[in-house]
């Protein structure tokens, strides 16, 4: 029996999260990602197995160790669900074989940069770098390359250079790098046309969610992590080229 194109990435996702989950917590905090056992946070023992099976484990354990009865944190299973939210919303958005696994891996990079940006203001360039070479890599592949070369360079050193001139005019850094970086990887997953759109659609976002977060009152000393709006805007543009301007 062969199952349906569409089944396979829903069924891997949340496995795919539960890695995430591991990279958004040991990635900024400089710890090993492949080689350390997970443990209980609580006890400290070993993880068996059947205790890693994303989901489902923590639903049959009633969220608790089954070793000392700690709680266990919503963090894993949240990255897990929202593994499969991303794939979930290529298989709906109308991908299909390598373009639907490929969507995923975007949308999955994109859902741990902005996880990371989120608590710790950071874009690791072991992540943003990557997504840049597979966009090139998917432009190549789908002929595109000069204006996904294009839109990288223009993703670059346009949000680089608004980044320099707030700083020349506050005295203080208003970007990070990594913002850059992500923007050029969108450009390069995207192409030229494209970032216009994904930048109007990240700052309304980033109002939005700097609106929900001082419950609307915004004020100039206020930090908000801008990779989670680029993040959003960027998959949106992907899934659904006509939604934003330029796509």
């Amino acid at each position: 029996m062969t199952l349906p194109g569409w089944l396979p990435p829903l069924i891997v996702a949340p496995f795919i999260g539960s890695f995430l989950g591991v990279l958004i917590r040991r990635l900024p905090a400089g710890q090993a990602l492949a080689w350390e056992r997970s443990r209980c946070d609580a006890c400290g023992c070993v993880l068996k197995p059947a205790e890693l099976v994303p989901l489902a484990s923590f639903a049959l354990q009633r969220g608790a160790c089954r070793g000392c009865g700690a709680r266990i944190g919503s963090f894993h299973p949240a990255v897990e669900l929202a593994a499969l939210v991303v794939a979930g919303m290529a298989v709906l958005a109308g991908m299909q074989g390598a373009l639907l696994w490929l969507g995923c891996g975007l949308g999955w990079t994109l859902l741990a940069l902005a996880w990371i940006d989120l608590e710790h203001f950071l874009l690791p360039d072991v992540l943003t770098l990557p997504l840049l070479l597979a966009g090139l890599a998917t432009a190549a592949w789908q002929g595109a390359a000069m204006d996904a070369a294009l839109g990288a360079a223009c993703g670059f050193l346009g949000l680089t250079l608004v980044g320099l001139v707030y700083r020349r005019l506050r005295g203080h850094d208003g970007l990070g790098g990594g913002d850059a970086k992500l923007l050029a990887a969108g450009g390069a997953w995207l192409g030229l046309a494209a970032l216009p759109g994904v930048l109007v659609a990240a700052a309304s976002l980033g109002i939005l969610f700097a609106l929900a977060a001082r419950r609307g009152a915004i004020s100039a000393t206020l930090a908000v992590p801008f990779g989670p709006p680029l993040a959003a805007a960027i998959w949106l543009a992907w899934l659904w080229p006509g939604l934003l301007p330029g796509g």
